[in-house]
């Protein structure tokens, strides 16, 4: 039963323009806050957030991606489309060292595991990482991110698994293994729905596009095999897609509907310009001419995902007093 003080609290967020928006609270000086004010996105910093009477949901973001700002700045818009406040904190790696984001962001922003292992959070978010390629057990952060998924079972109310990090918990919970593509599958893939009584799914249209981008991946077969496993949406070309298991306390998302309108430009033009073998990202460039301004087709599907899962999932099954999960 959600307490009535957090439901009244939650009426009461921010109004702009007849459009109620919800407040990402995150520390006053990260670089992405601006970015996203910018976009009209309502951002609170700490120091307001304390003057509120509201309980905001407590998300962990674990970010395994090499260029961490660039996902700050996709996942926190992401969530920033429901009226509910969130309080986002950002996880790294204690067993790894990162080389493509500065130390003092790193030391600034982020938090280690041990320094939150006793903490209990509404709902996590572990991103995927580009390390596809190598067997689980040869990533040098494997163990530490075992310990970690272990952990959300008794301290986060339902965890998101993205891209590589979804191969990982569907590898490490249930036995599943990853194989290897002959092509990377790269680019914009149509989508079915498979149960819309699930409401993961509710408001999602009967085909939608999500990018891609990933040189393995877990066999549909396998899934479906699993009775564990709850298959939510699945693609003829990029196979699983959308799944969870446990009433939704694990979810599972094999692509990157958190990725900007550039993000596969991006990679396509950096993998060109090593001379790597990377075809045209599809369904993606007009005319699959890489000069043209990709279109942005996904962004609708990707915040009615999110906010779905902060909803349903979050919200409406987390306890007010977040001493231990409810289950």
């Amino acid at each position: 039963m959600k307490d009535p003080v957090f439901a009244a609290a939650v009426r009461k967020e921010t109004t702009r323009n007849g459009v109620i928006s919800m407040p990402v609270k995150v520390q006053a000086d990260l670089p992405a806050k601006e970015i996203l004010e910018r976009e009209n996105i309502f951002v609170m910093d700490e120091n307001r957030a304390i003057h509120q009477d509201i309980r905001p949901l407590k998300i962990l973001i674990l970010n395994l991606m090499p260029l961490k700002e660039e996902t700050e700045l996709q996942l926190l818009r992401s969530l920033s489309n429901t009226p509910l406040q969130v309080d986002v904190t950002f996880m790294a790696m204690a067993s790894h060292e990162s080389k493509n984001t500065s130390t003092s962001h790193l030391n600034t922003f982020y938090v280690k595991f041990e320094e939150v292992r006793r903490n209990y959070y509404d709902g996590m978010i572990i991103t995927g990482a580009p390390v596809e390629q190598m067997e689980f057990e040869e990533v040098d952060y494997w163990k530490e991110l075992v310990e970690i998924m272990d952990w959300t079972d008794a301290h986060v109310t339902s965890t998101i698994f993205l891209c590589w990090a979804a191969q990982a918990s569907l590898y490490h919970f249930y036995g599943l293994q990853k194989r290897m593509l002959s092509e990377k599958k790269f680019g914009l893939f149509w989508h079915k729905v498979n149960n819309r009584k699930i409401p993961l799914v509710r408001g999602f249209d009967d085909m939608f596009l999500a990018p891609h981008s990933r040189h393995t991946e877990v066999p549909l077969e396998e899934i479906r095999k699993c009775s564990e496993l709850t298959i939510l949406a699945e693609s003829e070309e990029a196979g699983f897609y959308l799944g969870m298991a446990d009433n939704g306390r694990r979810i599972f998302v094999m692509g990157h509907p958190e990725y900007d309108r550039v993000t596969l430009a991006g990679e396509y033009k950096r993998d060109s310009d090593k001379g790597l073998p990377i075809e045209i990202p599809k369904n993606y460039f007009r005319n699959d001419d890489p000069n043209t301004k990709p279109l942005l087709m996904w962004r609708a599907h990707a915040n009615n995902l999110y906010t779905n899962w902060l909803n349903y999932y979050v919200y409406q099954t987390t306890p007010y007093e977040l001493d231990g999960t409810p289950f």
